[in-house]
């Protein structure tokens, strides 16, 4: 580097030499053609030789100082010191233009520093802070960061954690496999139910793999409280409801039963009331069975099924109400059609109960939208007067309803990949229940 700046100095300062030799050689010439005498001719040489030599070494200065100066401000800029500025930047002069587009570019590496170490401290502060396990292994699987949740799952300091292999510290099975997963492990610092996650980054030109274990133990344990609550509540409920009058009936039998002389009708009483306990004992029946139904649901069974087809076999068992089939394109989807007819089932007969009470009709129509199925119930009931209970289960505004028919229904489609919704039309007085199914169906 020092010799490619000498060979520079050099050539400066020997283009000024031989820029100014014509001169210099005029200037002898006319000393020697003069008639001056020897003395005069030597002292004003050696004038003219001095100065051409001084003016030289001036303009070598003058090129060569200014690079030097912007060199050192590169140099500085390069060791990520941006406190440095050169002097004399302006933008009517080409070396105060490079001077200041030097003073531009450390001003502007300087904030791009700034905001970059904020962001570092913040990263590290979320890292820090944040309740999951953070892990990131390089290329050879071997742990090249970790989080403080991290080092804490495992029961072991983090620098002691650092260079370690996945194998050696137990994650390889999260490392390696579908992501996002649920797995069941056991850590020395933790043990239980965990959602691993991988993604990839780049670090130095090498691939890295980010590991993310997130501890479900507690959010389940959660839910799972507030599932047996609002399991105990229904059934509490249902069951308080059918048992409240069979034990008041009960009693009264009692005591017909224990009446020394009987009324004429207490034979008829005797069965009236019996039949009614018998009612109350099959509703508890029919809830129980409903319960087990929504609660048992099995995976779909994908095969090919025509839409069309499938449409008119469910609208056939229709009797009370024509169904008007609006026919649509030819889709065939993969989907368990046991399941699919259930549902469809359930929304068309909801749609008719809904018509039946303002002697309207019933629309069934199919479109393809964006690669999906869309399909559409539409009745020209009363409408719905509020979504927000349609789909909790076992609410139901119907006296013989269970309440399970159209939460089944979503659960159905969702297995499917789909969705189900309801809502009033926009035209026309009526609800419409909007399903929608991917063309190539996937169980999920």
């Amino acid at each position: 580097m020092d010799f490619e700046a000498t060979r520079h100095e050099r050539k400066v300062f020997r283009l000024a030499l031989i820029g100014g030799l014509p001169a210099v050689v005029v200037c002898l010439w006319l000393l020697i053609a003069g008639n001056y005498s020897g003395k005069l001719q030597w002292t004003l040489g050696s004038l003219v030789v001095v100065a051409w030599l001084v003016v030289a070494a001036v303009l070598r200065e003058r090129v060569v100082r200014p690079l030097q100066t912007l060199s050192n401000l590169l140099g500085a800029l390069r060791e990520g010191d941006y406190s440095i500025r050169a002097r004399g930047a302006d933008r009517d002069d080409a070396l105060g233009l490079a001077f200041l587009e030097a003073n531009v570019l450390g001003e502007t590496l300087r904030s791009q520093r700034l905001g970059a170490l904020e962001a570092s401290n913040l990263l590290r502060t979320v890292m820090t802070e944040i309740d999951v396990a953070v892990y990131a292994f390089d290329d050879g699987d071997r742990l090249r960061l970790v989080n403080r949740a991290g080092a804490r799952v495992l029961d072991i300091p983090a620098e002691r954690l650092l260079g370690r292999t996945a194998e050696q510290l137990g994650l390889i099975k999260p490392l390696h496999g579908e992501s996002p997963r649920a797995l069941d492990m056991d850590f020395p610092g933790a043990h239980g139910r965990w959602e691993a996650r991988r993604s990839v980054f780049r670090l130095d030109g090498r691939p890295h793999t980010l590991l993310v274990l997130a501890d479900l133990s507690k959010t389940l344990r959660e839910e799972e409280l507030k599932a047996w609550q609002r399991l105990v509540r229904v059934l509490s409920h249902e069951i308080n409801n059918s048992l409240a009058p069979i034990k008041s009936l009960a009693g009264s039998l009692q005591s017909v039963i224990g009446r020394t002389t009987r009324a004429p009708d207490a034979d008829e009483d005797l069965r009236r009331g019996l039949g009614v306990i018998a009612g109350r004992a099959e509703a508890l029946v029919r809830f129980m069975s409903s319960y087990a139904q929504l609660a048992g649901l099995p995976r779909p069974r994908l095969e090919p099924l025509d839409v069309s087809a499938w449409v008119r076999r469910v609208v056939a068992l229709e009797t009370r109400l024509a169904v008007t089939i609006a026919t649509g394109p030819d889709v065939t989807i993969r989907a368990d059609g046991d399941q699919l007819d259930q549902m469809l089932i359930n929304l068309v007969r909801n749609a008719v109960d809904a018509s039946l009470a303002t002697k309207g009709g019933v629309t069934l129509r199919w479109t393809r939208d964006n690669g999906d199925l869309l399909m559409r119930v539409e009745d020209e009931g009363p409408g719905i007067e509020s979504g927000a209970n349609l789909f909790v289960p076992f609410f139901t505004t119907k006296p013989q309803g269970s309440g399970i028919g159209l939460v089944l229904s979503r659960q159905i489609a969702e297995a499917h990949g789909g969705s189900l919704a309801l809502d009033n039309r926009a035209d026309t007085p009526g609800a419409v229940a909007a399903l929608r199914l991917p063309i190539q169906t996937t169980a999920s």
